[in-house]
Order: structure tokens, then sequence, then C-alpha cells
């Protein structure tokens, strides 16, 4: 190991090279092979899961030993249910349709021409992540079947797991004739693999990082290769005035409870000042009976009182910010400031507000009468994930198969020349 973290820029060169023309191949794959080779790799990391569990267990003793948090500990355990989902989300990309070559407009052109825009490859995607081992399923999964190869750097924590994972994925790259190194992970915990992958610009077309705001600010400051990131989830839920108090206490128990590690777990309760000492409290009342510290704003009770530094954190904790607002002007205001662009729910019967809060919002979701922890690619019916997206080029929101392809124009004439 010693000799190969001192040549991690050769190493990182073969790798890329590798996916290149691993890529070139994938770009014309079957259909078939590419579900066959997912569906085998499933069974493959179903039937391995007692090897796949010792491993995590080493894992999850490396993350003790550092000082993980709890959420980002519960983001790295592996237990059969979670292994038995990550398997399903394999399955679920397999047997989507193929992505590659669908027709996303045609036309006919007075000239004579006939052009079709169709979907097409990027090429090589370069996934760097935390913590969490189905990373590394969900990435190859969604690569695979739009075509790319992926290079994937997992983090330190999950070295172990992964590589487990990553074999189940070979095997099925075997099992179905496509090569190897369509799916790549960095046989190394250097740090300095990061690095020269954000410069690979030769080889990889994207980044794609998964992690803490301290990973992905790194990954968007430094990166000469185009990013698909979301810095925080900073999840808001508007509770208004003509919420329906049943579905309110339920949908806001379950965005913060459910898991409050993953980066659609709500973070900041806006409540309609007339619910004030009513369904407003009652809701902080409940999260705290669920053992959520509410840092609570002028005219709410809660655990603490909260700060203004309480706007706009990610705890990724049992911790939640609650304020009250005037309206959905106002809650449209507080979000447009503090909010990082990724998933707001409005809670309401009204269809007006609901309304205005879908058009003068513009995060990548946005949510009515809905947990945000629904805002996952599975739950969106892509299979899977690669991760959150939460700029405005290309990709925004979930970012499943179809957001990792791009798009070619083909052309048909009869002999046709331009006058």
């Amino acid at each position: 190991m010693k000799d190969m973290d001192e040549n991690i820029a050769g190493l990182m060169a073969e790798i890329g090279a590798a996916a290149r023309m691993a890529a070139s191949e994938l770009a014309f794959a079957s259909s078939q092979a590419k579900t066959d080779a997912l569906e085998h790799a499933a069974q493959v990391i179903w039937d391995r899961r007692d090897a796949l569990l010792t491993a995590n267990e080493a894992d999850l003793d490396f993350g003790a030993a550092k000082g993980l948090s709890s959420a980002m500990m519960d983001r790295l355990r592996l237990t059969e249910d979670r292994i038995e989902a990550m398997c399903d989300s394999i399955r679920a990309v397999a047997r989507q349709s193929d992505p590659i070559g669908e027709t996303i407009e045609e036309w006919d052109r007075p000239t004579g021409l006939h052009i079709r825009k169709v979907r097409t490859p990027l090429g090589v995607i370069g996934v760097i992540y935390e913590s969490r081992p189905n990373v590394t399923a969900d990435a190859g999964a969604l690569a695979l079947k739009s075509g790319n190869a992926v290079i994937l750097r997992g983090g330190s924590e999950s070295f172990h797991s992964a590589r487990v994972i990553h074999e189940g994925l070979l095997d099925g790259l075997r099992h179905a004739g496509l090569p190897e190194a369509a799916i790549q992970i960095v046989p190394t915990r250097a740090r300095e693999a990061v690095s020269v992958m954000l410069a690979m610009t030769d080889t990889i077309d994207v980044i794609v990082p998964r992690g803490g705001k301290g990973l992905v600010g790194l990954v968007q400051r430094e990166a000469r290769v185009p990013v698909f990131a979301h810095l925080e989830g900073i999840c808001h839920i508007y509770i208004d005035k003509n919420a329906d108090p049943v579905k309110a206490r339920a949908v806001v128990i379950n965005a913060k409870t459910r898991r409050t590690g993953i980066c659609g777990a709500a973070e900041c309760l806006l409540i309609h000042r007339d619910l004030a000492q009513g369904l407003g409290q009652q809701i902080l009342t409940d999260l705290m009976v669920e053992g959520v510290e509410v840092r609570a704003g002028d005219g709410l009770a809660g655990s603490v009182e909260a700060t203004e530094a309480d706007w706009g954190t990610e705890y990724l904790d049992k911790v939640i910010a609650a304020k009250l607002v005037d309206d959905v002007d106002d809650a449209i205001a507080h979000i447009r400031r503090y909010g990082s662009g990724h998933t707001e729910a409005v809670l309401t019967e009204d269809d007006a507000v609901a309304d205005r809060f879908f058009t003068r919002l513009d995060s990548a979701i946005l949510m009515r009468n809905a947990s945000t922890q629904f805002a996952d690619g599975g739950e969106f019916g892509m299979g899977a994930e690669i991760g959150i997206a939460t700029g405005k080029m290309h990709a925004r929101g979930p970012v499943g198969a179809r957001e990792l392809t791009s798009f070619k124009y083909l052309v048909t004439g009869d002999g046709t020349v331009r006058r």
C-alpha cells in the first residue's frame, strides 16, 4: 500500500485511461447485457451479505475510533435490511428502460433534413463519497445503466464495505461480458487521490461528491472537472394556518425523525403565527417527546432558545429550529435567505397557498403535504440516485440514470445541400 500511495498520480492516470476505454465500449453495449450485469451483481451481493456485514463491522470500528458523529455512524452502518434494500435498488435500476439511444425530440426541416435529438452517455463519472457504503452500489448501477464508466473513491470509513460491494459489481460485469474497468474503485485511502481526481479533465467528464459540507465544499472549490453537487440539505417545512392537523403532525415527525442523518431530513419549521398556541406548539411538543431538541424562536416554547446561527444550519441530528412567520410570503422570504436550494415542503389544504409556495420558490424539490424524507431518487422511481443536485445546469434534484446522459443530434438528408 505504501508504494501505491507514493505514486497516486500514476495510479489515477491508469484508472482514468482504463475508464475512458471502458466508456467507449459501454456507449454501445446492449441493454440486455447491462440488465444482466446488474441483476447478477444484486444476487451476488445478497449471497455475500455475511461477508459484507463482517467488513462493515471493521468499518464501524474504524469510524468509532475516528470519532465519527452518530449521524455519520448511522450512514456507515449496514444491516441485513439495508443490504436487501441496496440489492433491491440495483434490481430496480436494472428493470428501468435503457436511456441510451432514446429519442428526446425529432423534427423535419423545409430543407429536407430529418433531425433527431438522442440520449448519449456522459462518458466517465467520478464519484467521491463519505461513509455510506451503499453509494458504491447506487453509483455503479446508475453509471452502468446510463452507459458510463465510473471511478469510485469511497471514504476511508467505508473502505472494507465498499470493496465487498465492488466485487459483487465486478462479478456482474464479468457475467455479462462487459469490461471490468467500467466500475473501478480507487484502492487506497490516500487523500491525494481526491485532489488528483478533481484535476483529471482528460479522462473524467463529471464529478459527483456525496458527503458532508466539508467534502462537497472542497470539491466545488478545487474541481477543474464539472461538478454535480449540493453543499447542504437545509430542508424547511412551512406549516400554514390551513394545514390539516393530523397530516401535519405525522409529516413533521417523519421528516425529522425517520433518519436524521440524511440530506432530506427537515432542519427548520416555519409555523404560521396563528398556530403558535395550537397546532404549531403541539407539533413542537410531539418532537420533544421523540427526543428532538427544538431550538425555538420568539413566541414558541422549545428545548432551548434559537439564535441567528440556527437559521440555515444543517444539523443531521435530532435537532430542529422553529420560527413563527406571518404568512406564506414570510416563509418564502426566510427560505430564500437561509435555504440551500435542496427540498422544501408546505403543509396546507389551501390550493392558493400551495401554488404560491411552488411558484415563488426555486429549490430543486418542492413538496406539499409530504415528508421531505421522500427527497430520494429511489422514492422518485429512479431505482436509486447518485446524488441530489441543487445547481441549475444540466441535472437538478435526484440524479438518476437519465440525468447521467447528454445528447447528440442525428441528422439525415438525401443528398441535401445548403443554399
